[in-house]
């Protein structure tokens, strides 16, 4: 009986480290460290920031890869081994699944979450010359680019 007495607090220690690991991560502001891939940050870097995997479920991510050639009315088409890496960081890095439409949802800004969260802008600041369309998540979110969404760092620009 005295030897239970001692592994209960490593078993509790073990079920409560498992609940922060497996605690949803929302892409309103993560406390961990946006993921990094020098493929992804350079080829979707080059034309709008680099959105985080975490935006988007997996399926969402394997549309919008299969169909670069026809990226929102660009052909962003690139090589082959660098749309395998892309793709299959983005498949590791995928948001959850809740809420998965058929087809997919290829844009963040039609997603629930942003809608939900974006409810409150008014429409003259995503008309404004500084923000333009609601897919410049840096004209808002000073950590946009470094992946940081929090609703604590949100400027909004003046219209």
């Amino acid at each position: 009986m005295s030897a239970n007495r001692y592994r209960w607090p490593h078993r509790l220690a073990a079920v409560a480290a498992s609940a922060v690991l497996a605690a949803p991560v929302h892409a309103s502001g993560p406390k961990l460290a946006a993921p990094v891939h020098d493929d992804w940050s350079r080829e979707c870097g080059s034309c709008h920031i680099a959105y985080p995997p975490r935006l988007l479920p997996a399926a969402s991510w394997q549309a919008i890869m299969q169909g670069l050639d026809r990226h929102f009315g660009s052909d962003a088409t690139i090589d082959a081994s660098a749309a395998s890496s892309i793709g299959a960081f983005l498949q590791a890095n995928a948001g959850g699944d809740r809420g998965a439409s058929v087809p997919p949802v290829l844009r963040i800004t039609e997603t629930r979450w942003f809608v939900h969260e974006h409810a409150k802008v008014p429409a003259r600041t995503w008309n404004s010359a500084s923000v333009r369309n609601a897919a410049n998540c840096g004209a808002c979110h000073e950590g946009a680019a470094a992946g940081r969404f929090s609703e604590h760092d949100v400027r909004l620009p003046r219209p």
